[in-house]
């Protein structure tokens, strides 16, 4: 990446109006990236990639092995390449350095090679060595990886990057050869429902499923647009009216990642989020598994040590949505009908 490129500034996360849902959703999931992600679905112009680009600005800088085209964690083993862990295990040193978060945008025209990489046979063969060339997925790892139009790219390659963001790895095998390598990234993927769905098992695989509709207030609006031109005209300055507020976020995400595991959630809560699952006819468990994680991230993130009955109710409609076997005759909107089960089950008003 050029120098060029990385200074380019980005909206700034905390100055955007509006599309709660969205923005909460994206939070939780950097607070616990085992989420599994997040599905976000509106209408066109209504800022879905500008809010993801600005969320990169609210990460703190990570350890990385120089030199290492994976971004290797040199103080996790689950998070480093075979060369790396070799060079640990002969003793050898290593030098580290820090960089911003990895933010990687996959281009909609994206091919399997460019996304996985490839291994170069003919090297392979007369040199006896294995020769990789790494892909949009080992540049990922440790950070975001954004796909916009998801529902426009083909299924097969969704499959893929769904199979690397749930196990953390990427496994590419060519004339008997295999190259394996960390893959750990937040998977974000973006659409316009109008140029179709996802298929339902793929859907079902992001963590959450974030609805961002056109805001419709009309002084909502004007003050979108006045802040789009004063950022255009000098986004430095702007950044700088947000820069407290900016900051503040990044230290409760970062209180939050430190705290995640000290959260509870009882079993009577548990049992209740299984049974809005199966009273909705959620197929598998990544439903319960999700809404679970998903609370205790909020909990973290709001510094408390506790999951309640509205934590849940704050986030299962995120959670489960996209996870409801669609009926064609029903005009019922999905989100409503979990939002019923829950207060039915819950006993919430």
């Amino acid at each position: 990446m050029n120098k060029k490129t990385e200074e380019r500034p980005l909206f700034p996360f905390t100055s955007i109006v509006g599309q709660e849902e969205m923005k909460l959703a994206l939070i939780l999931n950097v607070i616990d990236p085992k989420i599994g992600g997040v599905m976000i679905m509106g209408d066109r112009g209504t800022g879905k990639s500008t809010i993801v680009r600005s969320l990169i600005d609210l990460l703190p800088n990570i350890e990385v092995v120089e030199n290492d085209p994976y971004n290797s964690d040199p103080n996790n083993t689950e998070l480093m390449s075979n060369e790396v862990l070799e060079k640990i295990y002969n003793n050898e040193k290593i030098t580290v350095k820090k960089i911003k978060t990895p933010m990687i945008d996959l281009p909609l025209g994206a091919t399997e090679d460019r996304v996985c990489g490839t291994i170069d046979i003919e090297k392979a063969i007369s040199e006896g060595i294995k020769a990789f060339e790494p892909g949009l997925l080992a540049q990922a790892n440790r950070g975001i990886l954004y796909v916009d139009e998801v529902n426009l790219l083909d299924d097969h390659l969704v499959d893929v990057l769904l199979d690397s963001a749930a196990s953390g790895w990427n496994t590419v095998e060519r004339e008997g050869i295999s190259i394996c390598h960390p893959a750990r990234f937040i998977l974000v993927g973006s659409g316009n429902p109008e140029e179709g769905e996802l298929r339902p098992q793929l859907l079902d695989r992001f963590g959450m499923h974030a609805q961002i509709k056109t805001i419709r207030e009309p002084k909502l609006r004007v003050k979108i647009v006045e802040q789009r031109e004063l950022f255009e005209k000098n986004p430095r300055e702007f950044k700088k009216i947000y820069e407290d507020e900016q900051t503040k976020l990044m230290k409760k995400i970062i209180n939050a990642r430190e705290n995640i595991n000290k959260i509870s959630i009882s079993y009577d809560l548990l049992e209740k989020i299984s049974q809005v699952c199966s009273d909705l006819n959620v197929d598998g468990l990544r439903g319960d598994m999700v809404t679970s994680r998903a609370a205790k991230a909020l909990v973290a993130f709001e510094n408390r040590t506790e999951v309640n009955t509205k934590d849940i109710f704050r986030i299962i409609t995120l959670c489960l949505r996209h996870r409801l076997r669609k009926d064609p005759l029903e005009s019922i909107d999905s989100g409503f009908k979990v939002q019923e089960s829950f207060k039915k089950i819950f006993n919430y008003e």
